[in-house]
Formats: structure tokens, C-alpha cells, sequence
């Protein structure tokens, strides 16, 4: 019995600890790791905030391994990676000619990033674990995934296609087993890697109309936090987890979303460039999650707490109970319109 008590009195000192340590990231800056040569997968990057993902990761010489259904976006986002490496080259040339002049010493030149390009569905199991193999092939082990591919289907429940929730869940959720089970063994072995899940908001509380996004982003957080409870359970330590749970970010995924007008103006939808800064941030310090705002740490945690019937009264309030019904409303505007012009 003494033995449990101290033992409890050990975890009570563990916890307030980590809320200091807590508190100290929060008030002084951790100093980011530097990622130049290794090697980032990135799911969903012809677009959207995998783009963003691979130009920032570009800007710190890692080497990008791109993934997206689309080949065409896919190029495109590559093209912008090259032309970063380029300027990077350019920039190092022009100190390396500076310091030469002054000691005449001949520098070793330093690893040369480089960029490939991958068609995958990463809806379809096989299509992940083909494509892994060829990124082995290609490149060699990763050290970075980026669980970034996400799609949204548009429909209220009833009037949703069965196909379309299937592939909602399997790109937003199950991919991200597929991804996972292809790479992480030789983490494991090197007991070296970080995996990112980018989720949503939507995955810590839901809002009405969009069934589907919501239960297949609550899904791939379960899955993350399963596997980060996994990882320390095997004292796997040196593989890093980040949960991403933004807001609404303005990236046409959602395009016609509105809360409350009144409320808008201090909860405005996410810059995709912000977004991707912050999450950044908490990539390279390590960081177990992040959301954006920090106001929806707030709501996450009132969710936590409060009656369900309180919750409706606050989503009244804010215009958050209806927020997706003009989104959706658009999107089957758009539909009829598609049909009309190839006259189905």
C-alpha cells in the first residue's frame, strides 16, 4: 500500500511538472531542429496547405518527397520547390564567393536537396504501400511524414452519395493508417522520425451538416493519439508526434462558410500562409499539438466540460450550428449547374 502511495505521489510531481515545463514553452521560444537533408513525405501536396508544407520544408533544404492524386499540381508545387532550392544555391553561392575572397579557403560542397514527385490515392491501401516502396527505392528512409491529404464530400447526410463518404473516411482517416504502417517500421528500427497528423478543428467538435469530414477527422485523432500512447509505451522516444487542429482556414475547402456576421470579424477564417507558419513552429520544436487559435484549446476544453444543451446555446450564440449550411448550399448550387451544362 505505501509502495502505491509513493508511487502516486512520484506521478503527482511527474504532472505538475509537465505543466511547468508546459508554461515554459509557452514563455520562451524552444529552439527549432534543423531538418536540411532529411528526408519529408508530404500527402496532398499539389495543393493547398501540402503546398505551403513543401515550400517551407524547401526553404530549410530538406530533401521533399511530394504525394497527390493529381500529377499536373503535383509538378507545379515541384517546379516551386526547385525554384527555392535555386535561389538557396544562389545565396550560398554568393557568401561562399565572399568568405573565398577574404581566406581563400575551398569549401566541400554542402548536400544538394532535391525534390520527387508521386502520383498515389492514398484512398487505396495498395496504391500507399507501392508508392512507399518506390519512395525507398528512390530516395532511401524518410525521416518526415506529413499526413496532410483531405478531401470534404459537400452533401447533407441524407443527400450524400455512399461513395462519397466512403472516400471522405478513407482519404481524411484510413490513409493515414496506410501511410503509417508503410514508414514507421524503419522509424522503429532507428528509433528516429517525426509523424504528422493535419486534422481539423472538426475532429475535437463537430458542427452540423458535415457528418462525414467531421467523423473521419475525429477518426484520424483517435488514430494519432493511439499511436503517440503506442510509441511511449515502447519507449520509442526519438519518433516525434504533432497533432494539427486548425480553425477554418481560407483555403477553398470550405469556401461559402460563415459564423454569426457580428462574431466573424474576431474569428475570421485562417490565412493558409499563417497556418502553415504556426504548425511550422511546432513541427521543428517538437511540439505534441497545435491548434490555431489558441482560442480553440478554450472551446476543446468547454466542450469537455459543459452539458450538451449548454453547447447548442453557445453554437446559437455564434452562428457556429449552422455555419457550413451556405458551403453547402453552394457546393449544390454548383452540382445542378454541372449537370445542367452536360445535360444529365
Amino acid at each position: 500500500m505505501l509502495s502505491i502511495l509513493g508511487e502516486f505521489l512520484v506521478v503527482i510531481l511527474k504532472v505538475l511538472w509537465a505543466f511547468v515545463l508546459a508554461a515554459l514553452r509557452w514563455l520562451m521560444r524552444p529552439k527549432e531542429k534543423n531538418v536540411a537533408g532529411q528526408v519529408c513525405v508530404i500527402t496532398g501536396a499539389g495543393g493547398g496547405l501540402g503546398r505551403l508544407f513543401a515550400t517551407e520544408f524547401a526553404r530549410r533544404r530538406a530533401t521533399l518527397v511530394l504525394w497527390d492524386i493529381n500529377s499536373r499540381s503535383n509538378e507545379e508545387t515541384a517546379e516551386m520547390v526547385r525554384s527555392i532550392y535555386r535561389e538557396l544555391e544562389c545565396e550560398r553561392d554568393r557568401a561562399e564567393c565572399g568568405q573565398g575572397a577574404e581566406d581563400g579557403v575551398e569549401e566541400v560542397p554542402p548536400f544538394q536537396p532535391k525534390v520527387y514527385t508521386y502520383v498515389c490515392d492514398v484512398s487505396k491501401r495498395e496504391s500507399v504501400y507501392s508508392t512507399a516502396e518506390k519512395v525507398r527505392r528512390d530516395v532511401g528512409d524518410i525521416d518526415l511524414l506529413i499526413n496532410n491529404a483531405g478531401v470534404v464530400s459537400g452533401h447533407h447526410l441524407l443527400e450524400c452519395p455512399d461513395e462519397l463518404i466512403e472516400r471522405t473516411m478513407m482519404v481524411n482517416c484510413h490513409a493515414h493508417f496506410w501511410t503509417t504502417k508503410a514508414f514507421l517500421p524503419k522509424m522503429l528500427e532507428m528509433n528516429h522520425g517525426h509523424i504528422v497528423t493535419v486534422a481539423s478543428s472538426l475532429g475535437l467538435f463537430s458542427t452540423a451538416g458535415v457528418e462525414d469530414y467531421c467523423a473521419s477527422k475525429f477518426g484520424a485523432i483517435g488514430f494519432h493519439e493511439s499511436l503517440s500512447h503506442e510509441l511511449k509505451a515502447a519507449e520509442k522516444d526519438g519518433i516525434k508526434m504533432t497533432l494539427v487542429c486548425p480553425y477554418l482556414v481560407d483555403t477553398g475547402m470550405f469556401r461559402g462558410c460563415r459564423i454569426r456576421k457580428e462574431i466573424e470579424p474576431f474569428l475570421p477564417p485562417l490565412k493558409p500562409e499563417y497556418c502553415v507558419k504556426q504548425v511550422m513552429r511546432a513541427i521543428l520544436t517538437d511540439q505534441p499539438m497545435v491548434c490555431t487559435p489558441r482560442i480553440i484549446y478554450m472551446v476543446n476544453f468547454m466542450k469537455s466540460i459543459l452539458p450538451f444543451e449548454a453547447i447548442v446555446c453557445m453554437y446559437r450564440f455564434l452562428g457556429a450550428d449552422k455555419c457550413m449550411y451556405p458551403f453547402l448550399a453552394q457546393r449544390k448550387e454548383a452540382m445542378n449547374n454541372n449537370e445542367a451544362k452536360n445535360g444529365i
